[in-house]
């Protein structure tokens, strides 16, 4: 897949998996929602989906360690249209109202929840590094 194949894939994607890693060293996984555009990708810290504090998991990992990755793929039953894009990269947390604000406008656009209750947290920006993907079809 070519990379600018990828990018698009992944930019029309509903959800990820986001890969940070914890301070044990293992892996740690949760889904997001996010925005792509080459070369980032951005995801916003929320409170409209449940949690117990804004102070995640992913924040502290991705400030002890900010290597990330991040997958996006589409499961079919028909697997001549199965796909994924991998998407690795340096993440940083955005405090900055105004850096974070246009990303926060192009997740409320993708995501209507967004649009009606916009995220108060923090915003995490992906500066993407590498992008490979792969698709059945291909």
């Amino acid at each position: 897949m070519s990379t600018d194949e990828a990018w698009r894939r992944l930019a029309a994607a509903r959800v990820a998996v986001l890969a940070t890693l914890a301070a044990d060293g293992s892996v740690d996984l949760v889904p997001i929602v996010f925005h792509a555009v080459s070369p980032r990708l951005y995801l916003a810290v929320d409170d409209v989906k449940p949690k117990s504090t804004l102070q995640l998991g992913r924040l502290a990992n991705i400030t002890r360690d900010p290597r990330v990755t991040v997958l996006a793929d589409h499961y079919d039953d028909d697997w001549a249209r199965l796909w994924w894009v991998r998407a690795k990269g340096t993440a940083s947390i955005i405090t900055s109202t105004l850096e974070a604000a246009p990303a926060l406008d192009a997740l409320a656009e993708k995501y209507p929840v967004y649009a009606e209750r916009r995220p108060p947290g923090d915003v995490v920006r992906v500066d993407v590094t590498e992008v490979r993907g792969w698709a059945a079809a291909d």
